[in-house]
């Protein structure tokens, strides 16, 4: 069955699961990596995904070509704030476990890529779909000095909506549609300048690319650079969309890059 077939031998060798206790968050988490050498891409699942989600759903199978390259290490950990947002009943937890996980990625997850990757300054590309593409967006929009690219598919980036008409300051600050248009000039701005920013959308079932463009309009007035990659009406809200799209930027980025 493709099922079990997903990965030849020599990818699923280069296959290592980290777990550990996470002070951020407070519980036991993982890390998934595939491969030994190249840029790091950090590749965040959907809603309610863990970290190995995405090989599940064949795109590390069609990432394949860059791993053995050596161009490519693929990292992805488990969606803690996505299952969250749609699961938890206290909103006061949600806002709380999403600025946390804003942590855990800065402070516990970057450092074990960095490590891993022997390197103290290596930057690290980004990427996810549907909320992943939240995170991913998140990470360089907090992160500019830890992060250099995101790729943002099919993206929810206007959560307000699960605050069900609650407000908390903090949810600021985790919001890039909220704070981006209000950071000040200065280093991190700067900084954030200096990235790209990818907004790939499809326009069929379940998709909605006015998210996007909400994202884009933010990120325009500060000056930061982003693009919006409108697929037609034949690519809805799910994995098919995303197989294809992923593989067509992480080509373009690491030409990019490299």
């Amino acid at each position: 069955m493709e099922q079990t077939q997903y990965l030849d031998a020599t990818t699923a060798s280069l296959k290592q699961v980290h777990w550990w206790r996470s002070q951020e968050l407070e519980m036991d988490t993982q890390i998934v990596r595939w491969g030994n050498f190249g840029i790091p891409l950090l590749l965040f699942p959907t809603a309610g995904g863990d970290a190995e989600e995405v090989e599940r759903f064949y795109l590390i199978k069609l990432l394949a070509p860059f791993i053995h390259a050596g161009r490519l290490k693929v990292y992805s950990v488990d969606s803690i704030n996505g299952k969250t947002w749609i699961q938890h009943p206290s909103i006061a937890h949600r806002v709380w476990v999403q600025k946390q996980y804003d942590k855990f990625i800065a402070n516990e997850v970057v450092e074990l890529i960095r490590k891993d990757c022997e390197s103290e300054s290596i930057e690290i590309m980004t990427a996810g779909a549907s909320i992943g593409a939240f995170n991913a967006l998140v990470s360089i929009c907090r992160n500019p000095a830890l992060f250099s690219r995101a790729i943002c598919m099919s993206g929810t980036y206007d959560i307000e909506k699960w605050l069900e008409g609650h407000w908390f300051d903090e949810f600021y600050h985790q919001s890039p549609i909220q704070f981006v248009p209000g950071l000040p000039e200065g280093d991190h701005l700067e900084r954030l300048r200096s990235r790209s920013i990818l907004l790939a959308t499809g326009e069929g079932e379940n998709e909605d690319p006015n998210e996007s463009w909400k994202v884009a309009n933010a990120l325009g007035q500060k000056g930061i650079p982003n693009r919006v990659d409108v697929w037609d009406t034949s690519w809805k809200h799910d994995w098919m969309t995303w197989r294809e799209m992923l593989p067509k930027y992480v080509q373009e980025m690491l030409l990019e890059l490299e």
